[in-house]
């Protein structure tokens, strides 16, 4: 699919005067010459000493000033009510009324700013008015056009179940600029366009986004989002070439899809969430280099400015009960879900701030909570610089993984750390080697594939726990003697004697080498 190009902007009175038809009746600018970039949104011929009124904005009237003749006054007044009624420009063709320019008329334009230009030559007004007004309405339709193709293709996307992301690149194709989605805070919540560009106009966003509903002169477009009275964001298009009503109509296209998706997605927080999953799947997968997605992170609220950043991977809590722990606590960052049912939290502390203690107090108060499923919080060390934040991230998934499968069983920490997952850790780390895969099969081949029992449970169990008969029995809510007969078929199975420690370490490194493969 082809990148597609903004229309040119509307003609300027410089523009016009350009035109061939024009220059056939040598104008010349003798006052005003400083607003030539004015926009013409039409062309209009009166020769009324009160046409002022009948204005809307953006005209350029043509006149030959025949009832003008012989009064200042007049002249003066005339060129005053085109500048209330904001004209883009007067042309004023000399002859029998007017054979030379006139001063009054020179003058009152120049203290106005109200380009004023003369044709020197006779010259035909009606076919100025129709070769402007023919390039106006095609600008003019080309615009609609663009806005209903925008509108048919978002509204394409959302039937199809588009994610936001989809849509905001849609949106960047047909603007040619960086789109930003923002909340009402000026949290960024997506963005699209080239990257490059992208994080240009990140690097100060909160700056350049207090300022945007004033520079649309400098292709800073933005529509409103909202519902119901109520606002809850906007959409900027930053920098865009076209002219300022298309760039107008495209924005508000988007803004009317956006509203409609977000609708029809789901909760007020969805963006905010795929916008710190985004960053923190980026960060987690390594692809992209922390510096250059540290813009985004600022956009995205998080401060990055001097901080000790501290890396955590949550499991047995979702995104939203993470979200709202932070908030209880003061505490900033940003959390996201990752895939295999982990959760990534990225804390943001002040230097002076402990942040083994912060993070202490945060997994306590998580465990804290009346919940079914065990809660694992697991760290990497303290970041000072944001480059070194992906491989904390990594490290801090490597240490949940490792305990998950026997999260219950084990006597964990409040925060479990590298340091704490001892052999676990390095079997994961070694889980894709095929003699270790090998190992594994050889050694669990009597109960894997085996539908009918949970031995391999039981046996996860018994050997998480140390062996531990009294707390496999309560964990699986069984007797003990039917945990006694489980236990006896374990060893059948495997022809093993789990009383004898290096048979019963070998069967726990296999089972610990089985976990981590399948995870």
């Amino acid at each position: 699919m082809t990148t597609w190009e903004p229309p040119a902007p509307a003609l300027s009175v410089r523009q016009v005067l350009a035109l061939e038809r024009v220059l056939a009746g040598e104008p010349e600018v003798v006052a005003g010459a400083g607003r030539l970039d004015r926009p013409v949104r039409w062309v209009h011929v009166a020769e009324a000493a009160d046409v002022g009124v009948m204005l809307s904005g953006g005209e350029m009237v043509l006149t030959t000033g025949v009832l003008l003749a012989g009064d200042e006054g007049k002249q003066a007044e005339y060129v005053r009510s085109l500048h209330r009624a904001e004209a883009s420009a007067v042309v004023l063709g000399l002859g029998r009324a007017f054979p030379a320019p006139p001063e009054a008329m020179r003058r009152a334009a120049e203290r106005c700013g109200l380009p004023l230009v003369v044709l020197h030559r006779p010259f035909p007004f009606a076919q100025l008015t129709e070769e402007v007004q023919s390039r106006l309405v095609r600008r003019k339709f080309a615009a609609v056009s663009l806005s209903e193709a925008v509108r048919t293709e978002l509204t394409a996307l959302i039937t199809t179940g588009a994610p936001l992301q989809r849509l905001l690149d849609e949106v960047a194709r047909h603007s040619g600029c960086p789109v930003v989605v923002a909340n009402l805070a000026h949290r960024v919540l997506g963005t699209a366009g080239e990257r490059p560009a992208v994080d240009d106009v990140l690097r100060d966003w909160e700056r350049v986004a207090r300022q945007a509903g004033g520079r649309e002169g400098d292709g800073w477009i933005r529509a409103e989002l909202g519902g119901r009275g109520e606002r809850w964001g906007r959409i900027v298009l930053c920098g865009y070439r076209g002219d300022t009503a298309t760039g107008r109509l495209l924005a508000d296209r988007a803004a009317e899809a956006l509203v409609l998706h977000r609708m029809l997605g789901g909760g007020a927080c969805s963006w905010e969430e795929q916008s710190a999953q985004s960053l923190l799947t980026d960060l987690v997968g390594g692809s992209v280099p922390a510096r250059q997605l540290l813009p985004r992170a600022r956009a995205a609220g998080l401060p990055v400015n001097r901080r000790t950043f501290v890396p955590l991977v949550v499991r047995g809590r979702d995104a939203a009960r993470l979200d709202r722990v932070l908030r209880l606590l003061g505490l900033p960052g940003i959390v996201a879900e990752l895939s295999g049912s982990a959760t990534a939290v990225l804390l943001s502390l002040a230097p002076d701030q402990d942040a083994d203690a912060l993070t202490t107090h945060f997994a306590a108060r998580l465990r804290a909570e009346p919940e079914g499923v065990p809660v694992v919080v697991a760290a990497a060390g303290a970041r000072t610089s944001f480059d070194d934040v992906p491989a904390g991230l990594r490290e801090a998934r490597h240490v949940a993984d490792a305990v998950a499968d026997s999260a219950a069983a084990l006597d964990l920490p409040v925060v479990v750390r590298l340091r704490d997952v001892h052999l676990r850790g390095l079997i994961r780390l070694l889980r894709d080697d095929p003699q270790v895969q090998s190992f594994a099969e050889r050694e669990l081949n009597g109960l894997l594939g085996d539908p009918d029992e949970d031995l391999l449970p039981v046996l996860r169990t018994y050997l998480a726990t140390g062996r531990n008969k009294s707390r496999t029995a309560q964990l699986h809510h069984v007797s003990r003697p039917a945990l006694y007969r489980r236990l006896e078929a374990i060893q059948v199975r495997l022809g093993v004697d789990l009383d004898d420690f290096e048979q019963a370490a070998s069967v726990h490194i296999a089972l610990l080498a089985h976990d981590a493969q399948r995870r």
